[in-house]
């Protein structure tokens, strides 16, 4: 378990519903990944790298809804600005991406 939190710090996180637009291959990544365009509503459009390529093709992402922390600082990934960081699970060295089980509109806040 990592470190205990406080409710406070808990409320920082900004996790939102968007839903992916593009995918595209990332060969300037260190490890097999994607940059994935993500929608998210009112919030605008955001991309972000992902090392998802051992479990998702391209086509299974596209019109994908996902969970999305939205309130990191940009990070600089080889040549693209990372917006936001897409949560999964990881399950024997993969990310198992976390998702609604039923359609949302993006930007939908989870609490």
């Amino acid at each position: 378990m990592s470190e205990i939190i406080t409710f406070e710090d808990f409320s920082k996180i900004d996790l939102r519903i968007g839903t992916i637009i593009e995918v595209s291959d990332f060969p300037k990544a260190h490890k097999p990944a994607y940059i994935l365009t993500i929608d998210f509503g009112l919030l605008g459009i955001k991309k972000s790298s992902a090392q998802i390529t051992a479990l998702y093709s391209k086509n299974d992402l596209l019109g994908k809804q996902i969970v999305a922390n939205v309130n990191f600082k940009e990070k600089q990934i080889a040549n693209i600005k990372s917006q936001c960081l897409v949560v999964g699970a990881v399950k024997d060295a993969k990310v198992i991406l976390l998702s609604p089980e039923e359609k949302v509109p993006n930007g939908t806040p989870i609490r």
